[in-house]
């Protein structure tokens, strides 16, 4: 049988780490949108993306100190600075450079589109991300994910269309404002970033023996640089006038909060939860940050921004519930057909079992050798 869930508070961890990053993927476009329209002085986004990183590492370091202590049985600064800056930490740094810029990206997208808008846009992520794993990792994707990627792009089209089209057809782009081309422009940019980071991340991370918290935390040592030199470049003569923190509200710490919090929240995920779960919290943090929007800022849902929104979620969900498929056939078919060549081919049954007064559904492989059971999530 497969080892039980965690539990935090007799909950298991999968399902408070799916809540978790469903309020976190909710709650960071609506405080960063927030933040941006409700002051008279408004921040440098610069400082708020330093401050960002500078708070993930500092989260990532006390894990790792935490992890050196228990394994050393004190806390061992050099072992801690040989996990982080030895060995293939260079690596990182492309990765670092690419967050940093995507993260300067999504303040200027979520200052110039509604909330809404860049929640469901922002899911343009999926699509470069695949496309790069297919270029950079020789991802095969099955014929179900790319009908998701065709549908998540149709429905992302589809939330961009004015509600007002009573111009002509071909309209779209004169309807729109200079402030959201480049609203949607910065979305666009910083959903491929997105999907080249992540992939050479992911790359990164497959062939290292580091813990994810190492990992995590060079990622943000390492953009710590590129995220000064932003703050010293583009705002500067501003800063030196005015003051790093100049702006800064209680929602300006929402967000930089919120936005560290993000990829600590996606690597708990990642270990103890799927997909299919992953893509349930894609799809309510949009349901929630829409509903939030009218509620909020005012924003009118036109027809077409409900189908648009709706064939994304879709297409979200579907798309993971194919990669947990994929994954679920690359590690099972192997251990069945190891034991059709040993020992005879194995039968794999379908049914229910009852365990502790409660009918489980369950998958059964069962060989000459050994027997194998599945619990079906």
């Amino acid at each position: 049988m497969l080892a039980a869930d965690p539990l935090v508070l007799g909950v298991p961890l999968k399902y408070v780490s799916l809540l978790v990053l469903t309020v976190q993927n909710s709650m960071l476009v609506l405080v960063m949108r927030y933040s941006r329209v409700t002051s008279d002085t408004p921040f440098y986004a610069s400082t708020a993306v330093l401050m960002s990183e500078l708070t993930k590492f500092t989260i990532c370091l006390f894990i790792t100190a935490k992890a050196s202590a228990a394994e050393h049985k004190r806390i061992s600064v050099r072992h801690i600075c040989n996990d982080i800056l030895g060995g293939d930490s260079w690596k990182i740094l492309i990765p670092a450079g690419l967050y940093t810029i995507q993260n300067n990206l999504q303040y200027t997208a979520v200052t110039l589109l509604d909330a809404a808008t860049f929640q469901v846009t922002y899911q343009l992520k999926i699509l470069t991300t695949a496309l790069c794993a297919v270029m950079m990792l020789g991802t095969r994707l099955s014929t179900q994910q790319w009908l998701s990627l065709v549908a998540l792009t149709l429905g992302i089209i589809l939330v961009q269309i004015p509600a007002d089209r009573s111009n002509t057809a071909g309209s779209m782009l004169s309807a729109t404002d200079p402030s959201q081309l480049l609203g949607l422009m910065s979305v666009f940019v910083a959903c491929v970033l997105s999907g080249l980071a992540g992939v050479y991340f992911e790359k990164v991370l497959k062939g290292s023996r580091k813990s994810i918290w190492v990992r995590n935390a060079q990622l943000a040592l390492f953009s710590i640089v590129p995220a000064l030199f932003g703050v010293l470049i583009v705002d500067g003569p501003d800063i030196r006038q005015n003051g790093f923190f100049y702006g800064y509200t209680a929602w300006t710490w929402g967000a930089i909060a919120c936005q560290a919090m993000g990829g600590l929240i996606v690597s708990v995920v990642v270990k103890y939860a799927d997909n299919i779960l992953k893509g349930f919290a894609t799809s309510i943090s949009i349901i929630v940050s829409c509903v939030a929007s009218v509620w909020i800022f005012g924003f009118l849902i036109s027809p077409l921004f409900m189908a648009g929104a709706a064939l994304v979620i879709f297409a979200t969900y579907m798309y993971g519930r194919s990669e947990h498929s994929r994954k679920f056939a690359a590690e099972v078919l192997p251990v069945a057909a190891d034991n059709s060549e040993q020992h005879g081919p194995p039968t794999v049954a379908i049914g229910r079992k009852s365990q502790d007064d409660e009918d489980i559904p369950m998958v059964s492989i069962h060989g000459d050798a050994k027997d194998i059971e599945l619990k079906l999530q």
